[in-house]
């Protein structure tokens, strides 16, 4: 397989969390947040399956770069921003789609911000800000607190303020 190709074992791996995050749209659309949940966590596993093998057989390119930072802002800022809405907040005051505004941009300016720093074939020690995909599961614990009557909808909000903040913060956490 042609390494340089959009089509490189690694970006289909990508292509596949593409495709477990639609999957998890679906199960959202439909209440079945369970297989959604399931789904978004096969897409993080493909995330971080399709950067090793991409490191290990020389396969990064620009085009996976941008490709990787698509479906992380499928999978880990969409998906688990539906996920809360349709669970929680569906019935809520409409002051709360700031929130969600928010951490959408959020999330999306710390990929580009990653796409504009990041070179093919080279990793950094650590992050700058919390990467997306820490950030989707910082999100589940917020559905997990929720589920469990642990926080209501404004302390939720509150959260997903903070850690969208946090995605664009000076924070160093260490590349695994």
């Amino acid at each position: 397989m042609n390494p340089n190709s959009d089509f490189n074992l690694a970006n289909l791996i990508t292509f596949g969390n593409i495709g477990a995050g639609l999957v998890a749209i679906y199960f959202i659309s439909h209440g079945m947040y369970e297989y959604a949940v399931i789904s978004a966590w096969i897409g993080g596993a493909l995330d971080i399956l399709d950067g090793k093998v991409a490191r290990k057989f020389g396969l990064s390119t620009q085009f996976g770069i941008q490709l990787d930072s698509f479906a992380d802002f499928l999978s880990f800022v969409l998906v688990p921003l539906l996920l809360l809405y349709f669970a929680i907040f569906k019935e809520a005051s409409p002051l709360f789609g700031f929130v969600f505004l928010f951490y959408t941009v959020a999330g999306l300016r710390r990929l580009i911000n990653f796409n504009l720093n990041s070179s093919e074939g080279s990793v950094q020690k650590f992050f700058v800000g919390v990467p997306t995909p820490l950030g989707a599961i910082l999100l589940w614990f917020g559905f997990l607190s929720w589920s469990f009557g642990f926080a209501n909808e404004i302390g939720i909000g509150i959260y997903i303020l903070l850690i969208g903040y946090l995605l664009n913060s000076k924070i160093k956490i260490p590349h695994p």
